[in-house]
């Protein structure tokens, strides 16, 4: 069993661009969400690596350029807090979204496969963004490789 998400996320980095594609290999929080499963240390929230590498194969044979590494999932999609955005996107972190780390380990949590591929909808540093409507048009990339997993 497997729990794709496809979905829009804001750009950390200056080298990643509005409508690029991310596979989330890993997630990062800032929220308690973990909490709940009472472990004796912190869990680091992955997706399937089966999933990450056919994701990659898939773009590869469509032709569509993705990143895969790290994203952070927040419990605030905009937030005021520049100095978190800073240090996340010190550690190389890609992008903010708000669902991978809550998919990701309650996947695990379930013996499931999980994956996250994401488009970027604006860049947290810069003055872009795409609107809503072209973000409902124009997201199939993603979208694509999800249903060739």
């Amino acid at each position: 069993d497997r729990i794709i998400r496809i979905g829009s996320a804001g750009a950390l980095q200056d080298d990643v661009n509005v409508m690029d594609v991310i596979i989330a290999m890993g997630a990062c929080t800032d929220s308690n969400f973990g909490s709940q499963f009472c472990l004796p240390g912190t869990f680091a929230p992955t997706a399937s690596y089966n999933l990450v590498s056919r994701a990659v194969e898939v773009a590869k044979e469509q032709g569509t350029p993705v990143r895969v590494g790290n994203v952070v999932s927040s419990d605030v999609f905009y937030s005021d807090n520049k100095q978190a955005s800073d240090a996340w996107r010190k550690m190389g972190v890609l992008c903010a979204e708000m669902e991978c780390a809550g998919l990701f380990m309650t996947a695990a949590r379930a013996g499931k496969e999980a994956l996250g591929i994401l488009t970027i909808s604006d860049h947290i540093y810069r003055e872009e963004a795409i609107s809503a409507e072209a973000r409902q048009t124009s997201f199939n990339k993603m979208m694509e490789i999800a249903l060739g997993i």
